[in-house]
């Protein structure tokens, strides 16, 4: 397929700026892949299409504050340094993204908060704008985390227009985030609220969780009208035994198996065994998933509403039918859905 089927016109007043009031509530779409039948529902109306022994499928990757301003030294210009991800914990390693990047070279030491609360030195070019820098800091690991915490703020796309409020804090995270490591949200695993998990539970409905660390290789965007060109950036991704023995009994019993999100889609199909089931895995993927494609775990899935062009609308696609989501996705722009991150979200049955 190509790079220009998946040109759709998005309307700027649609994108998502701030959550909805309560988790729960968001509009859902949901889309049966068989027919293309669409309905309309609010998130926790989820609850009815799932009974006793049905899994989902969650990735508990947790936001870390990955957005920092520093001062460069001598001249004081401020800098956004974008905390990708750690390379070394001993020698405090990272690899960043720096913003204004044409000020920044090797061995430029920035200095972080009111009180130099940290300082790094860059040690390495990257890319045009990655850079590789380390902390000088003595302190434990706990101590320097805590440091990082305090001056982070949270990472929220570059579209939302608006600075991180700590509102932000707590609803670009989902409530089920444990192991942390990713620079954005599991997107469809924010509209979860605690009621809602619990409801679920009281069904019967198991879950299986899996951690993919969500890296900004997800939103980068596709710059090859041939797809099969386009290389997707490596994310780490973990899955235990225990949690893929959830997964392999739920698809013996031939139950309801429903990924949460582009990300946990990703991660189990990049651990598909021989016999096409779920295996354990510590791994990185770059796995790129676009129509046609056959899928071996989840046989439904939720997700937000994505960019056009996007490689996520292009999982989508190759999950719910190219035509059925275009289609929905026509039908989600004129009924007005929020679309992006914290936008509204679909179920695929």
């Amino acid at each position: 397929m190509k790079l220009s089927q998946f040109k759709f016109n998005l309307p700027e007043s649609l994108i998502a700026h701030s959550p909805s009031d309560i988790r729960d509530e968001s509009r859902l779409m949901v889309l049966h892949r068989d027919s293309g039948k669409i309905e309309h529902k609010i998130f926790k109306d989820v609850l009815d299409y799932f009974d006793d022994k049905d899994v989902m499928i969650l990735n508990n990757t947790k936001v870390f504050p990955a957005r920092m301003y520093g001062n460069k030294e001598k001249t004081g210009a401020t800098i956004e340094v974008f905390l990708l991800r750690e390379l070394n914990k001993e020698l405090r390693l990272w690899d960043v993204l720096v913003d204004p990047a044409r000020k920044i070279r090797v061995g430029n030491k920035l200095y972080f908060g009111d009180d130099d609360l940290l300082i790094a030195e860059v040690v390495d070019n990257t890319t045009s704008r990655g850079r590789t820098i380390r902390f000088l800091f003595d302190g434990t690991d706990e101590e320097f985390r805590r440091n990082v915490e305090i001056l982070g703020e949270t990472p929220l796309p570059k579209y939302i227009k608006r600075k991180a409020t700590a509102d932000d804090k707590e609803r670009y995270q989902t409530i089920f985030a444990k192991h942390e490591g990713a620079v954005a949200a599991p997107t469809a695993g924010l509209h979860f609220s605690r009621e809602l998990m619990k409801r679920l539970e009281l069904k019967g409905v198991e879950f299986a969780e899996v951690t993919l660390h969500v890296g900004l290789g997800t939103f980068r965007p596709v710059e090859v009208e041939d797809l099969t060109k386009h290389k997707m950036d490596s994310e780490q991704f973990i899955i235990e035994a225990k949690q893929a023995d959830i997964v392999n009994k739920g698809i013996e019993r031939k139950s309801r198996i429903c990924a949460v999100g582009t990300t946990s889609m990703r991660a189990v199909e990049s651990a598909v065994s021989a016999g096409k089931s779920l295996k354990a895995a510590n791994d990185w993927t770059s796995k790129f998933i676009f129509p046609p494609y056959e899928f071996s775990i989840a046989n439904s899935m939720i997700t937000n509403f994505h960019t056009p062009e996007s490689t996520l609308l292009m999982m989508v696609s190759a999950f719910g039918g190219y035509e059925h989501v275009m289609n929905a996705y026509e039908v989600a722009v004129k009924e007005k859905y929020r679309f992006y991150s914290y936008g509204d979200a679909m179920l695929i049955i």
